[in-house]
């Protein structure tokens, strides 16, 4: 059978646009986006409590349906003032509420029921399709740069949306007339967008049309499919029967300041505990399974070299005084610093950094000052000199070294003061060349691993109650 798409998403082009406006449209619509920012993550969180509700009954929660809409409608209405079209200058109003009179407006028809199969897989595998349409639409993804044989990723925005409706502003501002046939396109490419949102948000088991239907009026007719969880049979009606829409324009004022806030504020405090929970998950996991024989998280050894006499860090400064209580040496645990892969004897030490710098003054040598990660490339800044150091096993000022042939290592425990790290030749000649690791035994880790995953716990449970009674509070209005 055939039906009136159920997400209707219009727009009426204001006559009389200002040639100026849209040049500090970003700014006046900073207020939107910090609420749109909040609301979306109640969305997100939302959407997840309808997922279940929709596999476990086949329905979608009222109030949830309503919330819902209402965050795509309020969107909707900031991009057509923004700069998702420009055309209009009559500023949104801030509610989840149809406001049939403003020129942009956005229903979904409610669903009185809906696929449990269909919920598990439209979201993320039916919707491919149209996911690179939106893409195209909308713009994202990235670009690759080469540099030094090596593969850079970056982000990269636009499409074809900002791109017209950039034409459109720039002939606004010199002819004060909005191109018509601009805004036709550009509202086509909205609705394709908005319907894409609103079916990969479970809203609706009918799935978007492959067609452009462009210009602000929506009346676009689809085939509706059988279904098979209730076993209806789809029919061919022949011309368009236009069935009457479920909408309930203003259903969404049951949800009130007070339980908006509310479920912004639930929805936050899931989202915070969930990546509390990850990061104790993730602190466990490290904690449980990395370790060496000897206890120590270890990084992978990276290749240090220099054709100078040594190879530094920068100097760094430690600050451990506490209460005897807050820290000691079990909670701060040790450091093993590791050198390897060399032909030539190695010495590896730490000590001071003042001594250090008297130590290798007028000494050539580079030290580190950043390390670039994937892979780790060290970043050197040469320190110029012209003398030979002396041998580095004969000073005194070393808090911890080893030195020799083969792999070397050495286990310090971390105290106050200003530090440098130095790796050398044996024997202080130049020409550099080692594999570098470091170790810790991070014996707080554990500890923190399991208060991340309480605190995780307590956080998502009183986002969840929060949520609740807010999403029960709108379904009794």
């Amino acid at each position: 059978m055939t039906a009136i798409y159920p997400v209707r998403v219009e727009g009426r082009l204001d006559p009389g646009l200002s040639r100026w406006m849209w040049l500090v449209k970003w700014l006046l619509a900073i207020p939107h986006y910090i609420v749109l920012a909040f609301l979306w993550v109640a969305f997100a969180v939302l959407s997840v409590v309808a997922f279940f509700a929709i596999l476990f009954t086949g329905h979608y929660p009222r109030a949830i349906f309503d919330f819902n809409v209402g965050v795509l409608r309020w969107s909707w209405r900031v991009a057509y003032y923004a700069y998702g079209a420009l055309a209009t200058d009559r500023y949104p109003p801030f509610t989840l509420n149809d406001v049939p009179d403003y020129p942009a407006t956005l229903n979904v028809a409610y669903p009185e029921h809906l696929s449990r199969g269909l919920v598990l897989v439209k979201w993320w595998l039916l919707a491919i399709p149209h996911y690179l349409v939106v893409a195209f639409f909308v713009g994202g993804g990235t670009y690759v740069v080469w540099q030094s044989g090596e593969a850079e990723t970056y982000p990269a925005s636009g499409g074809l949306i900002g791109l017209l409706v950039l034409i459109a502003a720039v002939v606004l501002l010199f002819t004060g007339r909005y191109p018509r046939g601009v805004f036709d396109f550009v509202l086509g490419m909205n609705r394709w967008v908005l319907r894409v949102a609103a079916y990969a948000g479970l809203m609706t088991d009918v799935y978007p049309p492959f067609r452009f239907d462009a210009g602000g009026s929506d009346q676009a007719v689809v085939e509706v499919p059988a279904d098979p969880d209730r076993g209806d049979q789809a029919v061919e009606t022949g011309p368009a029967t236009q069935r009457p829409e479920q909408e309930t324009p203003g259903g969404s004022s049951r949800w009130t300041a007070g339980r908006i806030i509310s479920v912004v504020i639930g929805s936050v405090l899931v989202m915070a505990g969930g990546g509390l929970l990850t990061a104790g998950a993730g602190a466990l996991w490290v904690d449980q399974t990395q370790r060496d024989a000897a206890g120590f998280l270890s990084t992978d050894a990276e290749r240090f070299s220099t054709t100078t006499y040594a190879v530094t860090s920068e100097p760094f400064d430690l600050q451990l005084s506490g209460p005897d209580w807050a820290v000691s040496q079990s909670t701060v645990g040790d450091v093993r610093l590791r050198a390897a892969g060399s032909d030539a004897p190695l010495f590896i030490g730490i000590g001071p950094a003042d001594e250090v710098a008297t130590y290798l003054s007028g000494v050539e040598h580079d030290e580190v000052t950043e390390l670039r990660a994937g892979p780790l490339r060290p970043t050197y800044e040469r320190q110029g000199g012209a003398q030979a150091p002396a041998d580095p096993a004969a000073q005194d000022f070393w808090v911890a070294s080893a030195g020799g042939t083969g792999a070397q290592s050495f286990t310090w425990t971390p105290e106050d003061g200003r530090w440098m790290i130095v790796v050398m030749n044996a024997d202080a000649s130049a020409s550099v060349d080692t594999l570098l690791s470091v170790g810790a035994t991070a014996p707080w880790l554990d500890n923190v691993a399991i208060g991340l995953l309480f605190a995780g716990a307590l956080v998502v449970l009183a986002g969840v109650v929060i949520v609740l009674v807010a999403v029960r509070r709108a379904a009794r209005a």
